[in-house]
């Protein structure tokens, strides 16, 4: 996997509310995210109609050092991560992987009978937020990834 360097991971909602945002580069204010968050939304919508099959939409655009990616579940929630734009060239595959560990870090959360999954509350975890943390700095998680099913002996 080439060397990412995450500035933000978004969460937004149905409703386009956001769920959770976590900024991984302090020489931008949260808020210059929020912003990139929400000017994201209009075009993740105008791409998964064009895209019904795909999940991952590749490249929203890019602003000053920063380009912006975007994946939506079945469900319309959005995935946005920010990257640092590097010197080298991103694979989708790689980023396709980064979302898969966000997809799956959000449906372990969601799975939680007592998180309300239309709620427009903001997520609160320390485990998710760990999870987000882990995926922003590019560790892997502890204890190995627990979305793989455990090898089958032949």
């Amino acid at each position: 996997m080439a060397n990412i360097n995450i500035s933000c991971i978004a969460i937004i909602g149905k409703q386009n509310n956001p769920l959770f945002i976590k900024n991984f580069n302090p020489s931008h204010a949260d808020l210059k995210y929020h912003y990139i968050a929400h000017t994201s939304c209009d075009v993740m919508e105008e791409r998964a109609t064009m895209k019904a099959q795909d999940m991952y939409l590749g490249v929203l655009f890019s602003m000053e050092d920063l380009s912006v990616y975007g994946y939506m579940t079945n469900t319309k929630i959005k995935f946005i991560t920010v990257l640092t734009v590097p010197d080298v060239i991103i694979k989708d595959l790689d980023m396709k992987n980064i979302f898969r560990r966000i997809h799956a870090a959000y449906v372990n959360h969601a799975s939680n009978p007592f998180y309300e999954i239309d709620s427009e509350k903001m997520i609160k975890s320390k485990k998710f937020e760990q999870e987000i943390e882990a995926i922003g700095r590019g560790r892997a998680l502890e204890g190995g990834n627990r979305n793989s099913l455990p090898a089958t002996a032949p």
